[in-house]
């Protein structure tokens, strides 16, 4: 009985899928399989292939990590000793060495490249590259980068307007600024203006103090900031004359330390034009150069080592002579005072 119940029931089963197979859809799983036995076979190949590791010499500690540009090494301080001395007037400069002129021909040399009948810019600007050796008083260690203001004793044109504040209490200093270049001069009435906002401390270039308004500064010390005037910076003195002239009519400059190589420093800075007197201009550049060398640190060895008159447009560059103005060494009064002033400060720590 329980047979013929079981054939009974799968007869109506087979029946009924008969009559409903055009009802039925396909189920096509071709193309997932295959996908999913590509990405099997790519993982598979992937293992199989050897990953080649490059050995890498030893790195720096402070340079691991960094991507930094490789950089020549050759030194920038150019030493042309070692070369011939030119026997005639036509040479190669890159062979021999260079000529050493005297400031007054270098500026004649310049003049007459100048003239109507080649650049034809009699009046053009001279300037000075000075290139320094920046190493410090200490071994190992290197002068910063610095920025000065030297008052040149034959003023000359430049292209460029300065705009001078300056502060200071009495009729007589006050004129005395404003005669020696000042844009504007005063005391507790122009303070009272800043303070009123009727007067913008950013409006002007340089502000200069005499020590007998200084207390009187204070209340606006928040507005000025690091312009404050001090001795430090060199806007305060008590000649307020010729502090203004300095600022007027100085030529300021930064001596710029090489990124790459931090015993390499150079400026360039104008003393001149074309026009005046070669004597005049020299004069210019014999006050420059003091100037710098004031700036010196106390060790043995050049500070200034190469000196270069150019006057653009034209791409010339003429050598002189320094040490003609200024020492070549320093001083061994000095170098012994430095030495025992480090001795003293060693003691006291």
């Amino acid at each position: 009985m329980a047979g013929t119940m079981f054939r009974s029931i799968f007869a109506n089963t087979l029946t009924f899928y008969k009559s409903n197979t055009t009802n039925l859809r396909s189920l096509h799983t071709a193309t997932v399989t295959y996908a999913a036995r590509k990405g099997t076979r790519a993982k598979a190949r992937a293992k199989k292939v050897k990953v080649e590791v490059t050995k890498v010499g030893f790195i720096p500690h402070n340079q691991r990590g960094k991507n930094k540009n490789i950089y020549s090494n050759v030194s920038k301080h150019l030493d042309d000793t070692f070369k011939p001395i030119p026997k005639d007037d036509v040479y190669p400069l890159k062979y021999y060495r260079w000529i050493v002129y005297t400031a007054e021909d270098a500026i004649k040399a310049h003049q007459q490249t100048h003239h109507p009948t080649m650049y034809n810019v009699p009046n053009a600007l001279v300037s000075a590259q000075i290139e320094f050796n920046m190493v410090a008083a200490k071994k190992n260690r290197y002068m910063e980068s610095f920025t000065r203001l030297s008052l040149l004793p034959h003023l000359f044109p430049r292209d460029e307007e300065r705009t001078i504040l300056a502060f200071c209490k009495g009729s007589e200093l006050i004129k005395e600024a404003t005669d020696a270049g000042a844009t504007i001069a005063g005391g507790t009435d122009l303070i009272k203006k800043i303070q009123e906002g009727q007067i913008k401390l950013s409006d002007y270039d340089y502000v200069l103090a005499h020590p007998n308004v200084l207390t009187d500064l204070v209340p606006i010390r928040g507005l000025m900031k690091r312009r404050f005037p001090n001795l430090r910076s060199g806007t305060l003195d008590n000649n307020i004359g010729e502090l203004v002239k300095k600022f007027s009519g100085g030529v300021q400059y930064r001596v710029s330390k090489d990124e790459h190589q931090q015993n390499y420093g150079f400026v360039e800075v104008p003393i001149g034009r074309l026009n005046m007197d070669p004597k005049l201009v020299a004069e210019n550049l014999e006050a420059l150069l003091k100037d710098l060398q004031s700036a010196r640190p106390k060790r043995d060895g050049l500070f200034i080592t190469r000196c270069l008159i150019v006057s653009p447009p034209s791409l010339e560059k003429l050598k002189i002579d320094p040490f003609v103005y200024v020492d070549k060494t320093l001083a061994k009064e000095v170098r012994d005072d430095s030495d025992d002033e480090g001795e003293a400060v060693a003691a006291t720590a």
